[in-house]
């Protein structure tokens, strides 16, 4: 078959591209409907607290507000990817700054913004943990349930306790990596209204899921999926960022309640403090070594911090264990995943989903693991990589490996300076 026909090594025009240099694609802040109302969200102003009372009368009566809605304008208030445990509108408990207290809706975007501080809310502040390792123990202040260790992930092949006896030599290393915020050039922004003549609840939203969007309003509004559109806009950087709901719930609500469109733009400071990040993690590599190169055995604890709710947090951490050990023939391994709660921004869905946390750490414990053997990384790793036939930690027989290939060209190019034509 001709490259021509399969599009391989070939370059190929974006479909958009046209649109994007000229300046016509719309965005979701270049969305403005006549009549339109403005949103602004309430946020708490702490992390881990007791809603005592939300008193929004001052708001409502502020000049310009048209309406304000809370958890009580909500028929199904709970909402989540594989765990249902985050809410639309919080009731009794804050558990993080992206917790949405109300929504206002008003004439201008300057007395939305100003009703916001009129809304009161009562508080009485709870333990905060900001560290998963000191959340996992038993004493710890507990945020959904019995335990905060959401999610546990056990992947195991061979026996990695033989596997370490038999070792003649064991290296231990732990690793942190960072929660990263993706920092799109495009806030996020939505505006929502009711079609006049079908009834129809239409949303155009910077989503980059847009039939999911329209499930999770469904279930929140008690009404058919059919009689809610979704419209995913251009969208000026996702990165997995824009996957879940963040004001779409805020501006349903008020189209339905004023029955004039709404809009929300987040500010950069929306941004940072309302959606999700990419996971923190804490990895422990114990890795069991042969004189000759061989890696016999290796053991992974990985720890993340989830936030305040589960989102991605169970899908992303299943993917980060499933790779743990990296592209190596390992003949014992074990992996442990630990998903916990804490009371830090929600992780979710971010470039990687979980491998570029524990790629970054396989890797740089097997340039330990070749200086300790004092042998040539590069050669440390021929000797211990997949190939055809190879088991992984899942118990999955790999085909078609062609990793050393593309190592050996790798280092091929940059023996050439970098000349990646």
């Amino acid at each position: 078959m001709k490259a021509r026909e399969t599009g391989i090594g070939i370059s190929l025009p974006r479909l958009d591209a046209a649109q994007q240099v000229t300046g016509k694609s719309r965005y979701g802040a270049d969305f403005s409907i006549p009549g339109m109302l403005h949103c602004k969200i309430k946020h708490p102003d702490r992390v881990s607290a007791r809603i005592l009372g939300i008193d929004v009368s001052r708001a409502e009566a502020h000049p310009g507000v048209v309406a304000v809605v809370t958890a009580r304008d909500v028929k199904h208030n709970i909402y989540g990817i594989t765990v249902f445990d985050q809410p639309y509108f919080v009731t009794d408990t804050v558990r993080q700054y992206s917790d949405c207290i109300a929504a206002v809706a008003a004439e201008t975007q300057e007395a939305a913004e100003s009703a916001l501080s009129l809304i009161r809310v009562e508080y009485e502040d709870l333990p905060c943990l900001t560290d998963p390792v000191e959340a996992m123990k038993d004493d710890s202040f507990k945020l959904h349930r019995k335990s905060n260790v959401a999610f546990y992930k056990y992947i195991a092949y061979g026996n990695v306790e033989k596997g370490f006896a038999e070792s003649e030599l064991i290296v231990e290393q732990d690793f942190s990596t960072p929660g990263v915020e993706h920092c799109p050039i495009e806030t996020h922004a939505a505006v929502a209204y009711v079609d006049e003549i079908t009834g129809e609840l239409v949303v155009r939203s910077s989503v980059q899921k847009p039939f999911e969007l329209a499930a999770d309003l469904a279930k929140m509004l008690e009404r058919p999926i059919s009689s809610i559109h979704v419209s995913a806009s251009a969208i000026g950087g996702g990165f997995g960022g824009k996957n879940e709901p963040t004001m779409e719930p805020a501006v349903a609500l008020l189209a339905i309640k004023t029955g004039r469109p709404v809009k929300c733009e987040f500010s950069r400071e929306d941004e940072f403090n309302a959606t999700t990040i990419r996971h923190p993690y804490r990895i422990h590599y114990k890795t069991g070594l042969m004189k000759n190169g061989v890696i016999h055995a290796r053991q992974v604890r990985i720890v993340s911090d989830c936030g305040a709710y589960v989102s991605w947090g169970a899908s992303t951490l299943t993917k980060a264990s499933i790779h743990a050990c990296g592209p190596y023939n390992i003949p014992n391994t074990r992996v442990d995943g630990y998903l916990v709660y804490t009371n830090n921004p929600v992780g979710g869905a971010m470039r990687g989903f979980g491998v570029t946390q524990l790629g970054f750490a396989y890797e740089a414990h097997t340039d330990c693991c070749a200086a300790m053997l004092r042998m040539n990384p590069l050669h440390f790793r021929k000797i211990n990589l997949i190939h055809d036939g190879s088991v992984l930690p899942t118990a999955m027989v790999m085909n078609t490996v062609a990793v050393e290939e593309c190592l050996d060209k790798a280092v091929e190019l940059a023996r050439q300076g970098g000349d990646w034509e």
